[in-house]
């Protein structure tokens, strides 16, 4: 039986495994030995995708990439089963795949609530449901939210609201998948220093972002990383949590 403590010789599906963050958990996870499924969304970010898969196989790792809309439960359901079908089996499910809108409630279209949800929130709940489905026994499942989770504020009524429930999926499946020794957690990490942030800010926002939290500065991904592989090595005893990752942004 493989360690519960190691990555060596797991089998990881990386969610949004392309870039920033999970291009990074993909990448650090493979210099570890681990078997990594980079799966990315769309045609835009394929070439991000096979650079990930490029860079970790030229290291000596062992990676291959997947797409699939995860808005799609078809979808889901086929990297799931792509990856079983090229590496016989699944340890390891770390979802990343979110956006964010920063909006006025009461601008808020239809359309604006009906994508937000479906990309932060149904797609997390059928990749929490497939990884329950299709994970070896002791496995582990760790989905990325927002700290804006523990925030008082207004604007991303969508964003925060849709990355909510997820908090709820994530205890109740460690409840059910946890006789089979399978932890779920969710990590929140603060604004982060991504082109996935600054895309909805105007320089004044980023800049009180920064002065927000209690250490300084937006939260990186490098600090992140660490943070989740250890919830799916070492601290697999955490489950049904949602740990916030922030320099002091928010808290609870």
């Amino acid at each position: 039986m493989m360690s519960k403590h190691s990555l060596s010789g797991k089998v990881v599906l990386v969610g949004g495994g392309a870039k920033n963050l999970g291009g990074l958990i993909s990448r650090t996870f493979a210099a570890e030995d681990a078997k990594v499924v980079v799966h990315y969304n769309s045609a835009s970010t394929q070439a991000d995708a096979e650079k990930t898969v490029a860079e970790i196989t030229s290291a000596g790792g062992t990676a291959i990439a997947v797409q699939g809309d995860f808005t799609k439960v078809a979808d889901v359901i086929a990297a799931f089963a792509a990856a079983k079908q090229r590496y016989g089996g699944i340890d390891i499910a770390i979802n990343t795949v979110g956006k964010v809108l920063k909006k006025p409630f009461i601008e808020t279209t239809e359309a604006d609530y009906d994508a937000m949800a479906a990309i932060n929130s149904k797609a997390a709940y059928f990749f929490i449901q497939e990884a329950g489905k299709q994970l070896n026994d002791g496995g582990k499942i760790c989905t990325i939210v927002t700290s804006l989770l523990a925030a008082y504020t207004g604007l991303y009524s969508t964003y925060g609201g849709m990355k909510a429930p997820v908090e709820h999926f994530t205890r109740a499946a460690s409840k059910e998948f946890g006789g089979r020794g399978i932890s779920v957690t969710a990590v929140g990490p603060g604004p982060m220093d991504t082109p996935f942030f600054y895309g909805q800010e105007t320089p004044e926002a980023v800049a009180y972002h920064k002065s927000a939290s209690a250490l300084g500065g937006l939260t990186k991904i490098e600090d992140i990383v660490p943070l989740v592989k250890f919830l799916v090595t070492d601290g697999w005893w955490i489950t049904g949590q949602t740990i916030f990752a922030n320099g002091g942004y928010t808290t609870r």
